[in-house]
């Protein structure tokens, strides 16, 4: 059903790449990968369709990530490119589509704002109730469910108490602004008629002789949302409110498992695009440890961090770590993704997880992290190693010199340290 609501919107995002993407042909008259007059018209000769159905399809490509608009071209997102191969891709292109409703099918402007907005927030509950019913609902006791609902909201926006307290000097303490007469005394049947329209025309229910229904999308929509919700709620170290990179520390010391676990809800309690951002943002740092740990981070994300992913491939820092998510993305072993880097790429990749070690580790991890290592020999790890440029090179070959039980090797790490601290 998913692929079958989208395959017009993937038939225009096609269109668009082709015409409008990089290198292309056709670029649009304004200089900005969105459809102009001439754009749409030339769209519509090219897939016999009417310029207006052009708009609609590509407005829904769009909300359902299936194109993305970079400056003066469109490219393909990453669902688009799974189409073929990834059902739950299609089904995440729907899920954002309905997500948009209000997008997809904007309100009247002779509505408030203050009161679309509160409908907008209520309905969320509305679907859950559907879901519940299992059946058709009459439109009657959809509106009584959600005028409880906007009440609720508009008395939580007014929940604290500014009456004086006892033995409290008095003073004139300006009240907040309750809800403006205009919302309030609006009426909410127009506005939950225009609601159930938006929803039905992205397909999450049906709509006519006075009662709605989920579809079977609809349902399993607002199914994925609860259990975003749940899996937010059992987040184990309670770090789900905390940004990327205290989120990440507090991730260090957890074994894997529970990481992962930590990952998901952090994940669920945000949107996947902010949440790949504050990633990456947080991997540029001077922080190795948190630079491996957001790389696992995006493993948990999977598919939507890929655009992400491909885009640090030119920053030297992330090169490695994005190679090695590619390629496991693409299906290699994870025991043997590491075949994708070049010798230098990799032993810039020991020199910054051994920094790790040495901020975050013990000294025993720091020796045995020399077995990680591609050289067969130490001298020629030192060799490269003093050839790869990583800034924490000195610090990490002291700290190294320092937890190693040979003295005869420890003094040569100690003698390529001081050899790379002069530039010798």
């Amino acid at each position: 059903m998913a692929r079958s609501g989208l395959a017009a919107a993937a038939r225009v995002a096609r269109w668009a790449d082709t015409a409008l993407g990089p290198g292309g042909d056709s670029a649009t008259a304004d200089g900005k990968a969105t459809l102009s007059d001439a754009t749409a018209e030339r769209a519509a000769r090219a897939l016999g369709l009417t310029p207006a159905q052009v708009r609609a399809d590509w407005d829904t490509a769009r909300l359902a990530g299936l194109i993305e608009v970079h400056g003066d071209s469109a490219r393909p997102g990453w669902r688009l490119r799974a189409w073929n191969r990834d059902d739950s891709a299609v089904l995440r292109g729907w899920v954002a589509l309905c997500d948009a409703w209000s997008l997809a099918h904007p309100e009247p402007e002779e509505y408030e704002p203050a009161a679309v907005a509160e409908v907008v927030t209520a309905m969320p509950q509305v679907l859950s109730f559907l879901q519940l019913s299992a059946g058709p609902v009459p439109v009657p006791q959809l509106l009584d469910l959600l005028e409880q609902r906007v009440t609720e909201l508009r008395t939580e926006r007014c929940e604290i108490d500014y009456a004086p307290q006892a033995g409290a000097p008095q003073a004139d303490v300006p009240r907040p602004a309750l809800a403006e007469p205009a919302a309030a005394d609006a009426p909410l049947e127009p506005l939950l008629d225009w609601a159930l329209r938006a929803l039905a025309s992205v397909g999450a229910l049906t709509y006519g002789d006075g009662q709605a229904t989920l579809t079977p999308l609809g349902s399993w929509a607002v199914w994925v949302k609860l259990e975003q919700i749940c899996v937010a709620a059992q987040s184990p170290a309670g770090n789900i409110e905390q940004g990327a990179e205290d989120m990440l520390r507090g991730c260090a010391r957890l074994r894997p498992n529970a990481a992962r676990a930590e990952y998901r809800a952090w994940l669920a309690a945000r949107p996947v695009g902010s949440a790949v951002t504050e990633l990456v943002r947080a991997a540029r740092g001077e922080d190795a440890l948190l630079r491996g740990l957001a790389f696992e981070a995006l493993r948990v994300v999977g598919a939507p961090a890929e655009p992400e992913v491909r885009a640090v491939l030119d920053e030297p820092t992330l090169r490695p770590y994005a190679l090695l998510w590619l390629a496991e993305h693409d299906g290699a072993d994870p025991e043997d993704a590491h075949e994708v880097l070049t010798r230098e790429e990799a032993t810039w990749l020991w020199v910054d997880t051994a920094a790790a070690v040495a901020d975050h580790g013990e000294a025993p991890l720091l020796v045995r992290h020399l077995e990680s290592a591609v050289q067969p020999t130490v001298p020629a790890l030192l060799n490269e190693v003093r050839a790869v440029g990583h800034p924490r090179t000195v610090q990490v070959l002291v700290a190294l010199a320092a937890a190693h039980p040979d003295p005869a090797l420890a003094k040569a790490v100690r003698r390529a340290a001081f050899q790379v601290h002069t530039g010798g």
